[in-house]
């Protein structure tokens, strides 16, 4: 699996991973830094242009940076792409010398263990997004 910086031909793969109005997942590449991992390629024929080739994504992290903290705005995909993405925030933040925040609704077992395995520590509830409780997780520099 290899992560590169995400680009707006990204975001239906994106939109079909988040289950999300493609034109958001566009906006998202936009405004936010975001990170996408895609299997390893294995390039059968080298002339191929590699625009041509439809993006086949296991998953996805945006995150900004503020005073305060580097927030995670999304993360989603494979439980193993999400621990792989969450990894670009953190070193962003270790570089920084800040915090990493993140919100996990419910539903994402996944993302909450990819950020207890990185070393995130759970700081209790979270806001409700559309009825769904979310658990606020942290981690310090």
């Amino acid at each position: 699996m290899q992560v590169r910086d995400a680009v707006e031909d990204d975001a239906a793969a994106m939109a079909a991973i988040a289950d999300a109005p493609q034109d958001v997942m566009r906006n998202l590449v936009h405004d936010r830094t975001v990170r996408v991992a895609e299997p390893d390629i294995v390039d059968d024929d080298p002339n191929e242009d590699a625009g041509a080739r439809d993006p086949q994504l296991l998953g996805f992290v945006s995150f900004d940076a503020r005073q305060d903290a580097v927030h995670v705005t999304q993360l989603d995909g494979t439980d193993e792409a999400c621990e792989l993405l969450l990894s670009e925030p953190v070193r962003f933040a270790e570089r920084e010398s800040m915090a990493v925040e993140l919100l996990v609704s419910e539903a994402q077992d996944g993302v909450a263990d990819a950020a207890r395995n990185q070393g995130f520590a759970d700081v209790g509830p979270g806001p409700r997004f559309e009825g769904v409780p979310t658990t606020r997780y942290r981690l310090e520099p």
